[in-house]
Formats: structure tokens, sequence, C-alpha cells
């Protein structure tokens, strides 16, 4: 795994390993409970899945994988997600337009650095203190203000390019 060298960095995480999915399982069903909603069984089946593939999919291909003798809806899919990403159960990849679990909590406002890996699609996900500084001044000369940060880098894994990690 890949560590941000600024020493306050809140988290690394490396999402082409096996996430444990009870774990964020049952984060979505404390999410559901709070907002007095229910986790439905839709809901469960996507993020199971998500959490069993361990790289980002497309909700069409999440909804292809579900269907069986009865056709999930891609509409279906896509509200699922919507409430799992609330719940900051499940990130999306913009570049990608594709989804992956998350087992671990992020803090308010962290800014969050996703390493997407060209070859195998193995992203590696990394908290940032420092890339958020670097993006506070930059929103700062422009009046914008953030809400949601987070980068994506197109690269190459460790795997990948046969380097061992220290």
């Amino acid at each position: 795994m890949h560590r941000d060298p600024d020493p306050s960095a809140a988290c690394t995480h490396a999402h082409c390993d096996v996430i444990d999915a009870e774990a964020v399982q049952s984060r979505a069903r404390s999410y559901a409970a709070s907002k007095g909603t229910r986790f439905t069984p839709t809901r469960q089946r996507v993020l199971a899945l998500l959490a069993a593939t361990g790289k980002p999919i497309a909700a069409y291909e999440i909804a292809e994988k579900l269907s069986g003798s009865r056709k999930v809806q891609a509409v279906q899919v896509y509200r699922a997600l919507e409430f799992l990403q609330e719940a900051g159960c499940v990130h999306r990849l913009a570049s990608r337009s594709a989804f992956f679990a998350c087992d671990h909590r992020h803090g308010e406002g962290e800014t969050v650095v996703f390493m997407v890996c060209s070859q195998c699609g193995a992203v590696q996900e990394a908290a940032s203190d420092l890339v958020a500084r670097g993006l506070r001044g930059a929103a700062k000369t422009t009046g914008f203000r953030p809400r949601h940060p987070m980068i994506e880098v197109e690269g190459e894994c460790a795997k990948c390019a046969g380097e061992s990690v220290s």
C-alpha cells in the first residue's frame, strides 16, 4: 500500500484487497435505521456484489449481474447506489462511471485520492491532508467551495508494475 508522505493522513486503504462485507453491510443497516428507512434487499444485494467484486463496476453491469429469473432495472441499481453513497459505503469513480464498496469511514470533508490502475482496474484509496491543503489553496484563489473533495489518478499499481511496496 502506498502511504501519504503527510504523517497526519487519516487512512490508506487498498480496494484491490477483500472488503469486510459484514462491516460495510452493518454500517449500511445502521445508516438506514438512523434515517428511518429500510435497508432493502436491492440495496443489500448491490452492496454485497460490490464488496465481493473488489473492483469498480458500472451500474448497468451491476444490474446485469443481479438479474436472474427476474430482471433488475438499472434505475433500481442507481437508487440503491445513491443511498449507499450517502451512507458512505460506496464510492463512485467519475472517470469510469463505476462504483466500488468502501469498508471504512472517512472524516467529514476529508480529501480522498483514488489511485486507479489502468491495467487491472484496482483502486487504492488514501486520505491526504497534504492534497487537501493544496486544494483549499487553489479553491480559495477562485472563491470555489469544495463539498466532496476527491481526486482520481490513473496509473499503474505496484502489482502490475512488478514492484514491491515498502
